[in-house]
């Protein structure tokens, strides 16, 4: 491809170059410098809130986070039409630490009804998710016990080990008494 020959009006080095800022800066363009940057700042786009901050933010505007109430089958798409500016992945992630917390678990047990964003009653809660949330809770219970069985073994075995520790402490200061005592009672003063 050969090199585009600049037109005879336009030198051949301004034919190539690009236009060539000012040489010097005049109180109005350094006073338009500073402005820029807080433009700049403005649009970035903000950090997107965290999971926990989503779910606070979730139950401030919904009834149904407020109340704990059992969410309807499809609430992301409900979320994401009041919401369209939510990101998914922050947003799953509020649901997620929102229907895995106790007190959800507890509602959907007995819960017969599931509810839209504004608390409004809808489809029914079938056995199979009573049941599951049921189970998850039998579990985390189980789990619950069996971490305060171990804390409570590992407390034992600890105030055993300090026993024993402190006896044969007691037993060595009772040997080296005793080797003092014979040590005296054979020494030549």
């Amino acid at each position: 491809m050969s090199p585009v020959a600049p037109s005879a009006d336009v030198p051949a080095a301004a034919a190539t170059e690009a236009p060539a800022a000012p040489a010097t800066t005049t109180p109005a363009d350094a006073a338009a410098i500073p402005n820029a940057a807080p433009d700049a700042a403005a649009a970035a786009p903000a950090p997107a809130p965290s999971a926990r901050t989503l779910l606070k933010q979730f139950q401030q505007e919904f009834k149904a986070f407020r109340d704990c109430l059992p969410l309807a089958i499809g609430i992301d798409k409900q979320i994401l039409a009041r919401m369209p500016g939510v990101e998914r992945k922050a947003m799953r992630a509020a649901l997620g630490i929102h229907t895995g917390s106790l007190r959800y678990l507890r509602a959907m047990e007995k819960a017969t009804v599931r509810y839209d964003l504004d608390g409004t009653a809808g489809a029914e809660v079938t056995e199979t998710h009573r049941a599951h949330a049921k189970e998850t809770l039998q579990q985390r219970f189980k789990k619950e016990a069996e971490r305060k069985k171990a804390e409570r073994d590992a407390e034992r075995e600890a105030g055993k080990a300090a026993r024993e520790a402190a006896q044969a402490e007691e037993a060595d200061k009772l040997r080296q008494e005793k080797l003092l005592q014979l040590a005296s009672k054979f020494s030549r003063t």
